[in-house]
């Protein structure tokens, strides 16, 4: 399993920015992790991918920056379409959506991109979003986004049968989306693999299939083997999984839980809650200041069962109770991916992209404390993750 980090924790947006940011930081975090060489799960805004789509000497420029710094690129991130670090993100992270031709023109560029800088060998993973946030979405958009998945997986075989280099496009479910979950997914890509579907809505799992991450797994109170099994028992494979841990209460109504996970509350990005019901229902809010009651001037959420809040927590990080993070739905679901057909063959990229909206007591002072905390987290995940699986598979 390939591991990387993905540099959407970093705000540079042009050319110039991504390579001083290599050497700023990833340079430093492959040293400070202790690797020969080190994966960097690249965000390419849309702007710069389009700008090292058409330009060779920009990639060359790229290609060199990253062989100086001994850093490898098998994955991509293009989730985010641009501006990731603006005071206020939210819901605008999930546009365009796939019912826009701006959504297709972005990831066919990454794809192209990303075919030219893989080490020779290796096949290339992109994850992207799933859809839409859910609403608006009308039946014509879905039918549109059927047609750009059906475009991207002929674009993606044209694309390694003219470079001898596989690019797999990964649907990464999230909470609150058109597709919130790895069954939303799953129904949606296998219902249109079959032979019954005209080709111009026909999607190829040979090319396009699941992004798991581990954090959006944990906010939906998924089984992870159940969910692995679900995937492949679909004829899907999981392509990427973003390794990420969700924050937890066990005890949302205890002393001290409310005022402990209000510590998380920031403005940028948005921070889904579900609480396990008692009844096994999972209650759903869209953000952690509304699942506390104390915005929209809407009821919160009861605080009857267990949250879990789409806050990524870096892997290595152990919050203080009554809070706590959902390290072992990662590792179980990274169990069960490496256990499934092909799944070494997925890639493991540590997506921890909160880093800098962190409270004040874990947030890194200056960019030496980021490369100390990003390189703790790889070595977290090369130790619990890698080597832990390597060694039960020789038991």
């Amino acid at each position: 399993m390939l591991l990387s980090y993905c540099t959407n924790v970093h705000p540079a947006e042009d050319l110039d920015g991504v390579i001083e940011q290599l050497a700023r930081y990833s340079g430093p975090v492959r040293e400070a992790a202790g690797l020969d060489t080190l994966g960097v799960g690249l965000w390419l805004p849309a702007e710069l991918a389009h700008r090292l789509d058409r330009s060779a000497p920009d990639r060359d420029r790229l290609r060199a920056a990253l062989a100086e710094h001994r850093l490898q690129v098998h994955t991509l991130n293009a989730f985010p379409y641009g501006g990731f670090h603006r005071e206020v993100v939210k819901l605008a992270v999930y546009s365009p959506t796939w019912a826009e031709r701006a959504r297709l023109d972005y990831v066919l560029a990454c794809a192209r991109v990303l075919a030219d800088l893989l080490p020779d060998g290796v096949p290339g993973s992109i994850s992207t979003l799933p859809l839409a946030w859910r609403a608006p979405w009308t039946r014509a958009d879905d039918d549109e986004a059927t047609k750009a998945f059906a475009t991207l997986s002929a674009e993606l075989r044209s694309l390694a049968e003219r470079t001898g280099r596989t690019v797999r496009v990964a649907v990464e479910p999230e909470p609150g989306c058109v597709l919130d979950t790895v069954e939303d997914v799953v129904s949606w890509l296998a219902a249109r693999t079959g032979p019954e579907w005209p080709e111009d809505r026909r999607i190829d799992p040979k090319y396009v299939g699941v992004c798991l991450d581990t954090c959006h797994l944990a906010v939906s109170f998924a089984d992870p083997g159940g969910a692995v099994r679900r995937i492949t028992d679909a004829g899907l494979r999981v392509v990427k999984v973003q390794a990420s841990a969700a924050l937890e209460v066990a005890e949302p109504a205890a002393p001290g839980a409310r005022d402990a996970v209000g510590r998380f509350v920031e403005q940028r990005y948005l921070h889904q809650v579900r609480e396990l019901a008692a009844t096994g229902d999972v209650l759903a809010s869209d953000d952690l200041p509304v699942a506390l009651g104390i915005a929209d001037r809407r009821p919160g959420l009861p605080g009857d069962g267990p949250w879990r809040v789409h806050f990524h927590v870096p892997l290595h990080h152990e919050p203080a109770a009554p809070l706590a993070a959902t390290t072992e739905v990662l590792r179980d679901a990274v169990a069960a991916v490496r256990a499934a057909p092909h799944g070494d063959e997925a890639h493991l990229d540590v997506e921890t992209y909160t880093w800098s909206v962190l409270p004040p007591d874990v947030l890194p002072d200056g960019a030496d404390e980021l490369v100390t905390g990003i390189a703790a987290e790889l070595r977290w995940a090369r130790e619990h993750l890698i080597a832990a699986a390597t060694e039960g598979s020789h038991a």
